[in-house]
């Protein structure tokens, strides 16, 4: 992922009781606090990200657009390359593109930006297609009108949290995925793959209920600030920057000796 990384974990005290806690077969909600703990100097400046926030923003002007009566308008002045007659999957593909040109101007593109560009597209997916449908299904008035649901208060605050969901559950996946593998089979915590398996389902679990926080204040922020003058990419970073400072407050009272 990317040319800027976010490195790795040196055999620092907090992560040695990462490999302790997993070694030790430790709750999930333990073992994904402590690696967040370890791994908090990744986030530090996380809402100087170019690729973080620009996603972000992004993922709050779509649904503006699609309250638009010429919503393929709205979609290509931010630059999505869509037909006159987008899909929710081409809308979808086409919102990933645009981070990728943003980025391809500005430069800056990091790991933490391409979880949150995947993050983002992944959520607006899954969200977005239809209940006994497939998102290759959906047509363009299926798309307009799942983007414009999601420019509500309610359904802002689900999309929301979603994406940090599944962000939250990338990052800490970026570090544990180097060493929960050495401990399948054998006498190692996972006796097999699919004990392994059933970890990482804990930990989607765990970041998807640590995410809540996100949920509660995520649609007033949303509805408030574009009232308020629109949503701009620094009142996109200042969201941001305060939706990590709760998540990982959340996190960290799964950590032992947290509150």
């Amino acid at each position: 992922m990317g040319h800027i990384r976010l490195g790795t974990l040196p055999r620092t005290r907090q992560w040695i009781q990462v490999l302790d806690l997993i070694g030790g077969r430790a709750g999930t909600p333990d073992v994904a606090a402590a690696t967040m703990a370890a791994s908090q100097r990744g986030l530090i400046s996380a809402a100087k990200d170019p690729g973080l926030v620009y996603t972000v923003w992004l993922l709050t002007q779509v649904p503006l657009a699609a309250r638009s009566k010429d919503f393929v308008a709205r979609l290509r002045k931010l630059g999505l390359g869509v037909s006159d007659s987008p899909s929710l999957l081409e809308v979808v593909g086409a919102f990933t593109g645009a981070v990728d040109a943003h980025l391809r101007r500005t430069g800056g593109r990091t790991d933490l930006g391409e979880m949150a560009q995947m993050a983002a597209s992944e959520a607006l997916a899954a969200l977005g297609t239809p209940a006994n449908a497939s998102l290759f299904e959906t047509t363009a008035s299926d798309a307009q009108q799942t983007f414009k649901t999601f420019s509500t208060t309610k359904q802002f605050s689900t999309l929301a949290k979603e994406f940090f969901t599944r962000l939250s559950r990338k990052y800490l996946t970026y570090f544990l995925s180097r060493e929960l593998s050495n401990y399948v089979g054998g006498d190692g915590r996972f006796s097999n793959i699919d004990r392994h398996a059933e970890f990482n389902q804990g930990l989607d679990l765990y970041c998807r209920q640590a995410s809540r926080i996100i949920e509660e204040f995520s649609g007033g922020w949303f509805s408030k600030t574009n009232f308020e003058g629109g949503i701009t990419q620094a009142k996109a970073a200042g969201f941001v920057h305060i939706a990590l400072k709760k998540l990982r407050a959340e996190f960290a009272k799964g950590e032992p000796g947290g509150e």
